[in-house]
């Protein structure tokens, strides 16, 4: 396990800081930066706890920095199932149901599946995806490519995402691995004629365009609450719109 110094300074330079820069943003003198970073001072817990607020640390982060010093964890990771996250459930559940006729869907930060909305449900379900599967598995996997009309602009455009997400998080190996795979899909030369780039399906006769935003809870104390992303899925045109209300209308007939 790697001491404290060698963590702080690593994240420092993840965060491309100098030692001003970090004693500037936490407060502190850029001598006592040096001395945390040499091993020649001891952080607080205090101190941890503004050092991760200048580096935005995820707080797995933080606890793993708590933990080098020799502190104890502030952060816990409940289960997704425990009582005290019952509130956290509904508002996701809420969230979801509330985005029909349009799919939705929640992930951790491996882009496993944790929840779906009944739109997503039939989406992904097609493409053999529910929950507890993997986002990165589909897109990797020989299935996605074949259904996506613009699969290489969709797939250079997932990398970078993913290698944002893995920078800020201090480096996940997952999700490097599934970039550095997506970056090698050859032929996304088109620049993108609107403001987004679509993923853009071709299911049997069915069309759909579909663009993400991404929610996430502004004041997590919890490290699984840290990790939730909540994925809206939108239509990019009224073909797009009609066909996912249509979707919805023979489901709730049928």
């Amino acid at each position: 396990m790697m001491p404290f110094s060698e963590a702080l300074r690593t994240w420092r330079r993840t965060r491309r800081f100098s030692q001003l820069e970090l004693a500037v943003e936490a407060n502190v003198s850029a001598r006592h930066i040096s001395f945390l970073e040499s091993g020649r001072a001891r952080p607080s817990p205090a101190m941890i706890g503004r050092l991760g607020d200048a580096l935005q640390l995820p707080l797995a982060a933080r606890n793993q920095m708590l933990t080098l010093a020799g502190f104890a964890v502030r952060y816990p990771g409940r289960q997704w199932n425990a009582d005290e996250m019952a509130p956290i459930r509904a508002a996701v559940d809420h969230m979801l149901l509330r985005h029909a006729p349009y799919p939705a869907l929640a992930v951790d930060r491996i882009w496993r599946v944790m929840r779906l909305n009944a739109p997503a449900h039939m989406l992904f379900g097609t493409l053999g995806v529910g929950e507890g599967d993997s986002l990165l598995d589909l897109m990797l996997s020989d299935v996605l490519p074949p259904l996506v009309e613009n699969w290489p602009e969709v797939a250079q455009r997932a990398a970078q995402r993913l290698r944002t997400e893995s920078a800020a998080q201090g480096g996940i190996a997952e999700l490097d691995r599934a970039a550095m795979q997506l970056s090698l899909v050859p032929g996304a030369t088109k620049r993108p004629a609107g403001p987004v780039v679509p993923t853009i399906f071709r299911l049997g006769t069915m069309r759909l365009s579909l663009f993400a935003t991404i929610a996430q809870f502004g004041t997590p104390d919890d490290v699984t609450l840290d990790d939730i992303k909540i994925e809206l899925y939108f239509p990019a045109d009224a073909g797009s719109d009609a066909a996912l209300r249509a979707l919805a209308n023979d489901a709730a007939a049928g």
